[in-house]
């Protein structure tokens, strides 16, 4: 079976978002979670917005040159009330810091069944996982199912196989459905690339 595979390029770094699990117990940057490809998806194709799932992107690759760690203090959405003696109540919102992964210059390539996705897909610029950066699209390439997931040279990258097996672990929970998200990491070749 022939796929179309199309290769965004970013000369930017990209902020990861941190996941419902803990990066240090899945080191989460290296691969994209389902809700995050079912979100591109949708925005690449606008008629599925209606349609929960993942239904026209086959497969995914993410390679990249570097990852650097950033720290960011957040808080949380909600106020915590704390008596503050004699009836009176303080108002607080606790701040924690978290780790964010920055992707230099990264990969992405998406695997489609049917030439014309892929070339609508090719059309369009795409933001890896929020809006700092974009990946824009630099060609479609015809090739099999097998040579995707086996190609060192050609499909360099991380991969996270979308399957609930003996070797799948716990990637997040979908951002809609709130479900848990299982997956277990296919590496073709050398996903981190050299300067």
């Amino acid at each position: 079976m022939n796929i179309y595979i199309v290769t965004y390029k970013g000369p930017f770094g990209f902020l990861k978002p941190w996941t419902a699990v803990r990066d240090s117990e899945t080191f989460s940057q290296q691969f994209l979670t389902p809700s995050i490809i079912e979100g591109m998806e949708k925005k690449l194709f606008p008629e599925l917005l209606e349609k929960p799932g993942i239904h026209k992107i086959v497969g995914h690759r993410l390679s990249y040159k570097h990852l650097s760690t950033h720290q960011e203090v957040i808080q949380t959405r909600g106020w915590n009330s704390v008596s503050a003696g004699r009836g009176v109540k303080k108002f607080d919102r606790p701040t924690s810091i978290l780790g964010r992964g920055v992707l230099h210059e990264p990969i992405l390539r998406l695997a489609f069944t049917s030439f014309e996705d892929a070339n609508l897909a090719s059309k369009q610029h795409l933001c890896l996982a929020r809006n700092e950066d974009v990946v824009l699209p630099i060609s479609i390439r015809e090739t099999t199912k097998e040579e995707f997931e086996t190609d060192d040279e050609s499909f360099p990258g991380y991969e996270l196989v979308f399957e609930e097996t003996e070797h799948a672990f716990l990637v997040g929970y979908h951002r809609v459905t709130k479900e848990p998200m299982y997956g277990w990491i296919r590496i073709v070749g050398e996903p981190v690339t050299q300067y």
